[in-house]
């Protein structure tokens, strides 16, 4: 089957990544399979470019669309008209964007798949689709649509525990101390500023624990002021956006990460991978991080505090990516009845 994905979005964060390792895995089994992403923006002050790594994995299609929500009335139809000519057997959208391209320039004979990736995109008049994904439980009743299936958030297999955490430590140069971390770019959704709050209040606790943020972002000075305020500067370290195998290891050095918000990914990747990573999860009840979690909490920074570096762990089995990818595939077929 020949598959292609469309992403209206330039960076390599959110759905991108997991949708990646999808596309690697429906390519394992045999099918032909590219993602087409914004080639509007070039440029990013924060995060990561998705052209060069999917370009880099072979994955990144090459078929004339611009593909942004930042395109002007002109190119997007060009991009409609571009999209209808091509040959492929599904078109597999995942933002708003894509989906409203592909309803005016759905190719002849394609199947039409939706992915929801975030509450926010269900809206009461949407293009119609052949079938949909949704990233957690509850929003599949939400949207009550026949064809439908939970996309749980595909993790690489590069994400292990350490055989020695303090030898990770010592490589990152990290104090071997009972570690917290938050990973996610810094953005208001994120909730950065309540988990500074929470460690502050743990450090009452525990006061040799230390903070690890990894990321970068627009809120990002604002979240350092805060910490200097607080007077934690000494034992939170901001270490930037990581990528590929040093951010596996800055996972692996910690004991327990917070996610306290998600943004435009409800499958909550990052709670999947920390806990491939064998550390503990702490998350609020959004979006399938409840089902990911070892703890769930109020976001609030005394309950964060209280519930945080604990005992408790829970057993949760992370779906291979070869398993998810022969669902969505069966998926597609379901989708594909005569029109």
């Amino acid at each position: 089957m020949k598959v292609l994905h469309l992403l209206a979005s330039p960076f390599f964060s959110g759905p991108a990544e997991s949708l990646t390792q999808l596309a690697l895995a429906q390519r394992a089994l045999g099918h032909e399979v590219s993602i087409a992403v914004d080639r509007k923006r070039a440029t990013t002050a924060a995060e990561e470019l998705a052209v060069p790594r999917l370009a880099q994995l072979g994955l990144l299609a090459e078929v004339g669309l611009e593909l942004s929500v930042k395109s002007s009335p002109l190119a997007v139809a060009r991009d409609i008209k571009a999209l209808k000519a091509l040959a492929v057997d599904v078109v597999h959208c995942h933002f708003s964007h894509d989906h409203l391209l592909a309803r005016w320039g759905r190719p002849r004979g394609a199947t039409l798949v939706r992915s929801i990736h975030a509450p926010r995109s269900v809206r009461r008049l949407m293009p119609v689709a052949d079938a949909w994904t949704v990233p957690f439980d509850g929003l599949a009743a939400r949207l009550g649509r026949k064809r439908l299936m939970v996309l749980p958030p595909i993790v690489s297999k590069r994400f292990v525990p350490s055989a020695n955490r303090a030898e990770v430590r010592r490589r990152l140069e990290l104090p071997d101390v009972p570690l917290v971390g938050m990973v996610s770019t810094f953005q208001r959704a994120r909730r950065h500023s309540l988990g500074v709050d929470a460690f502050a209040a743990l450090a009452k606790r525990r006061p040799e624990a230390h903070l690890v943020l990894i990321g970068d972002g627009e809120l990002e000075a604002e979240v350092r002021a805060q910490v200097k305020a607080s007077g934690l500067a000494a034992r939170v370290h901001f270490v930037g956006y990581q990528r590929g195998d040093a951010f596996v290891q800055w996972l692996q050095a910690l004991d327990e990460v917070w996610v306290l918000g998600l943004g435009n990914d409800y499958s909550a990747r990052a709670a999947a991978q920390a806990r491939a990573a064998g550390v503990r999860v702490l998350g609020v009840d959004e979006g399938a991080l409840s089902a990911l979690s070892d703890v769930v909490v109020a976001p609030q920074a005394d309950a964060i505090a209280g519930a945080a570096l604990g005992p408790g762990r829970r057993q949760v089995a992370l779906e291979p990516a070869e398993a998810v990818a022969a669902r969505v595939m069966a998926l597609y077929e379901s989708a594909r009845s005569p029109r």
